[in-house]
């Protein structure tokens, strides 16, 4: 009944950027955190930030000064704007949202499809 979009991926030259977005939508009633994570072709799937519902961020260093998180809580949201791309960033990206669907039971995990992301001249 949840369900979590990602959009924004594509194909961009080094040294240029990218927004990608996300929402979830279904039966939801708190969102704990939401985040970025990407796996690349033979590895294993790495974070690469995530913010909470309170405006908490956290980056992976080879994304600090680079990459930006960010959240819009009414739309259960949350973007990621990425400058200054690298080869080295290209990857399926995966959005992850925690919450719970109920007030009174436990909170879960909900991935996205994922969205290639390519940096190449």
């Amino acid at each position: 009944q949840v369900q979590v979009v990602e959009s924004g991926g594509g194909l961009v030259q080094p040294g240029g950027s990218l927004r990608l977005s996300c929402a979830a939508s279904g039966s939801i009633v708190s969102i704990a955190a939401m985040g970025w994570y990407r796996q690349a072709p033979g590895k294993q799937r790495e974070l690469v930030a995530t913010t909470t519902s309170g405006g908490v961020t956290n980056y992976a260093d080879s994304v600090k000064g680079r990459f930006t998180i960010s959240r819009d809580n009414a739309k259960n949201a949350v973007y990621l704007q990425m400058n200054s791309l690298k080869p080295e960033d290209t990857a399926v990206y995966y959005c992850k949202t925690n919450l719970r669907r109920h007030y009174g039971v436990g909170w879960n995990d909900y991935w996205g499809q994922g969205t290639q992301v390519t940096v190449s001249s």
